[in-house]
């Protein structure tokens, strides 16, 4: 088992991460623990990625990830930019990777990833015990000389206590990029209340075939105490243009 308290780096994992309106905000706002604040518009976001070969990470070999959670008021990351996030579950294929990240906290389930792309189109599915819980199609451009690199904010609960820590990135985008649909296709697993409105209603979001971040070597206890709230930020409706920069969000 991995020491969670060393860090980790990632390089050129192929990454998509958006967020959308949920179709059941109560839902929504009922995993979020207290001492942390949904927005008031119970924003979710979800990052799948792949981790094509052990070489591109410190100490977790080949593997792939999804995450989804509820985005928070009053705890955003350095620089205010992108808000702070509860993680609600962490599906992982690594059982070295699930380890490490539930020794930190994390909501760990066994499952896999699989990110494809056709021409423009993509195809990203998650699965838990062979069955497909949330599948996305999405229309992707080229990278080009577009570089977003910022931090994001990530709580987890251990021990009683609320745990943050930060996590840099530095992506290489596509453009143009455009969310098309978002499927959860099993009712009745608890992944089910993060479900998105229909209309499809999204936040913010990019597909980069090459993105690295860092898992920091240290968490820091979380007071419990949370800001006031923060403005919401602008939506729109697929199948407007999603993030034609290819930046994330808020950048």
């Amino acid at each position: 088992m991995l020491d969670p308290a060393a860090p980790q780096l990632v390089v050129n994992s192929r990454t998509l991460y958006f967020s959308w309106l949920p179709a059941d905000p109560d839902a929504v706002a009922a995993l979020v623990p207290a001492g942390l604040r949904p927005r008031p518009d119970r924003q979710v976001f979800l990052n799948q990625y792949i981790v094509d070969d052990e070489t591109q990470t410190s100490g977790f070999g080949a593997y792939s990830l999804t995450y989804l959670g509820v985005s928070l008021v009053g705890v955003d990351a350095p620089g205010g930019l992108n808000p702070g996030g509860w993680w609600t579950h962490y599906v992982a294929s690594s059982r070295r990777v699930r380890e490490y990240a539930a020794a930190r906290g994390a909501p760990t389930l066994a499952g896999r990833t699989r990110i494809e792309v056709s021409g423009e189109d993509l195809l990203s599915e998650t699965e838990v015990d062979g069955a497909p819980l949330i599948r996305a199609r999405s229309r992707v451009g080229e990278t080009g000389h577009v570089i977003s690199s910022g931090h994001h904010r990530y709580f987890t609960r251990r021990d009683g206590q609320l745990l943050s820590a930060v996590y840099p990135f530095v992506a290489e985008p596509v453009a143009p990029f455009e969310i098309e649909s978002v499927e959860f296709l099993q009712p009745t697993h608890p992944m089910y209340a993060l479900r998105p409105a229909n209309p499809l209603t999204i936040g913010f979001g990019y597909y980069s075939p090459r993105s690295s971040f860092a898992y920091p070597g240290g968490l820091s206890v979380h007071p419990g105490a949370a800001g006031p709230p923060e403005p919401t930020g602008s939506a729109h409706q697929v199948p407007a243009s999603l993030a034609r920069s290819g930046r994330p969000s808020g950048s």
